[in-house]
């Protein structure tokens, strides 16, 4: 049975976040919008428990939270007497029922307010955790795996550095769009990976952030339909996500890709993503994107009917367009892990020796043991599987590597 206390805060987190964006663009403040959402929010599980949830609760939030605004406003000394009542008659002014093409138009302002590349990039993750997905600052702190007082201070910051760097809450100008749309597409991928890369005990909180992302990945095809680098975004996802239900088997150990039974696939969301993939780099082929490449390189696993069917060669062809668009030593230990697939571990093992920054890296000593097993070299697997022990948290992980580079060793 659905406990109420769940479904009324699953509501007003959905709601909540609409209705701030919609307050972010009444006051031009997006932590004067953020209280007045929480107090409106807070007045809501006092009253609708009681009263009932109103048939428009959106309508009900925001009138709340524009009350809560004005206020806040009239107690707040460190505005100019004309801006404020400006402000304040804005918020008066405006309806409580908003159309949905202008929440849309709302929610994406505040999507690029998050992603402004003014900010450092673990704030823009923290911050769009925090105002787009409705995260608490203590979930957004286990999500990102600091300290909630850490996660506090970096969330202030981040919304100091929006005033006083006069930050707009504005779509950008067509000749702003592709340095804000990386930054916004990256953003929404760390999002995405946060919850699906996790092997943490919060797997259902994870699994959620996950789904956050492929929504607002939707939100923003749906917005700017035209752009490859968007598409490619939510391809990616898509592909990554219909795979969720295989990854762990009942006892919650990882269940590597080739070992998968892919009946529990997504095929519907999986083809979804073929589908964009395909579109993509239709529409990015003059000057490949990389979302559309990464897309590109899902989709190869995901028309792949069993593993023994992938086609590896197309794959390590796509990783090498990557490592040119971006050439970090994760997109080449990717491409090594790829070549090992196709039959060149010993070349593999050589890329991934010479590769160098990963030393911190779980997954280049879990990697480096992998292809070593391979080889026969035992006692130095265990060596790299250690390693790679010692850096992760995740209990899911290190029983991986237990079994299969520890045992007897």
């Amino acid at each position: 049975m659905t406990d109420p206390k769940e479904t009324l805060d699953e509501l007003l987190r959905r709601e909540g976040r609409l209705v701030l964006a919609t307050l972010t663009r009444l006051t031009g403040d997006l932590t004067l919008a953020e209280d007045a959402v929480q107090d409106a929010s807070i007045s809501a599980l006092e009253t609708w428990p009681r009263a009932g949830i109103p048939p428009n609760p959106r309508a009900w939030l925001i009138l709340a939270a524009k009350r809560r605004a004005v206020d806040l406003l009239r107690r707040e000394r460190s505005r100019w007497v004309k801006e404020k009542e400006a402000t304040m008659v804005a918020i008066q002014m405006a309806p409580d029922d908003i159309p949905p093409d202008v929440v849309r138009d709302d929610q994406l302002r505040l999507i690029f307010t998050c992603c402004h590349p003014a900010l450092a990039q673990e704030a823009q993750v923290a911050l769009s955790l925090r105002v787009l997905c409705g995260l608490t600052i203590a979930e957004v702190a286990r999500a990102l795996l600091v300290s909630e007082q850490t996660m506090a201070k970096r969330l202030t910051r981040a919304r100091s550095k929006i005033a006083d760097a006069g930050i707009p809450y504005r779509v950008p100008d067509a000749e702003e769009l592709p340095d804000r749309m990386s930054a916004v597409a990256t953003t929404v991928y760390l999002l995405f990976t946060a919850g699906y890369a996790s092997q943490s005990s919060g797997a259902h909180e994870r699994r959620a952030l996950a789904d956050e992302a492929v929504r607002l990945g939707r939100l923003l095809v749906g917005l700017m339909p035209d752009e490859a680098v968007l598409m490619g975004l939510l391809s990616t996802m898509l592909i990554h996500h219909s795979r969720r239900d295989a990854r762990l088997d009942s006892a919650g150990d990882i269940v590597l890709l080739a070992d998968q039974d892919r009946s529990r696939w997504d095929r519907a969301m999986a083809m979804e993503g073929v589908d964009l993939a395909a579109e993509a780099i239709r529409r990015s082929a003059d000057r490949p994107e990389r979302f559309a490449v990464t897309a590109a390189i899902a989709a190869c696993h995901a028309l792949a009917e069993d593993a023994s069917d992938t086609d590896w060669d197309a794959i390590v062809a796509w990783y090498d367009v990557l490592a040119q668009l971006d050439p970090n030593p994760i997109v080449r230990l990717n491409r090594a892990a790829a070549r090992a697939e196709r039959g060149e571990t010993l070349q593999a093992l050589e890329d991934v020796e010479a590769l160098r920054g990963l030393d911190d890296y779980f997954w280049f000593h879990a990697t480096r043991a992998e292809l070593l097993t391979r080889l026969g070299r035992a006692d130095e697997a265990a060596v790299a599987a250690s390693r790679a022990k010692a850096l992760t948290e995740s209990e899911a992980q290190q029983r991986l590597l237990q079994r299969r580079h520890l045992e007897g060793g």
